[in-house]
């Protein structure tokens, strides 16, 4: 028996690829009759910086300091997201029922997507994928890789396009960087 996709995780780092991975989970929740949820995973302070940061102020003004840094990071992904879900929902509105939630969390992003995938009972992750810096053209991200060594779920990873595609100038990022 084939099994039924009902939830899929539409994991973002919000970078060129991952807007042209959100086309593949949207076409998938349109064939599936499917629910999306979109999660987007900020990578915790080190330990080392906080304590180095700590030395110039107390806990206190520091937590405040963080606390209200991390607020203002999660408004500004949580927006990016829906605008960028609005732009490719233009042609199609009836697409947007199919958006359950839009998800920002604080953690190591392999480990929060594998958690969250559990928690939110998906049935499917689909992410992008890219390398970064000198590893640009490798064929994984390291979030990617270790998301893979651990799952137990279907995973659809979208490589990036060799050409500039519309989402490029959108997402912030330059594929050819």
């Amino acid at each position: 028996m084939i099994p039924k996709i009902k939830k899929i995780l539409y994991t973002t780092d919000l970078s060129t690829n991952s807007a042209y991975a959100m086309r593949y989970a949207l076409n998938s929740a349109r064939n599936h009759d499917a629910k999306i949820i979109m999660l987007h995973v900020m990578e915790e302070m080190p330990a080392t910086t906080q304590m180095l940061i700590s030395a110039y102020m107390n806990e206190e003004k520091l937590g405040h300091i963080l606390e209200r840094n991390i607020l203002s990071v999660k408004e500004q992904i949580a927006d990016r997201m829906k605008k960028l879900y609005e732009k490719e929902l233009q042609e199609e509105p009836e697409l947007r029922e199919r958006i359950a939630s839009v998800e920002v969390c604080e953690g190591f992003p392999a480990e929060e997507i594998l958690k969250k995938a559990d928690e939110l009972e998906c049935d499917v992750i689909v992410m992008g994928t890219h390398g970064k810096g000198f590893l640009k053209n490798a064929f994984l991200g390291s979030t990617t890789r270790r998301v893979l060594r651990r799952v137990r779920k279907p995973v659809y990873i979208i490589p990036l396009p060799k050409e500039k595609n519309e989402l490029s100038d959108y997402a912030g990022d330059d594929p050819d960087e």
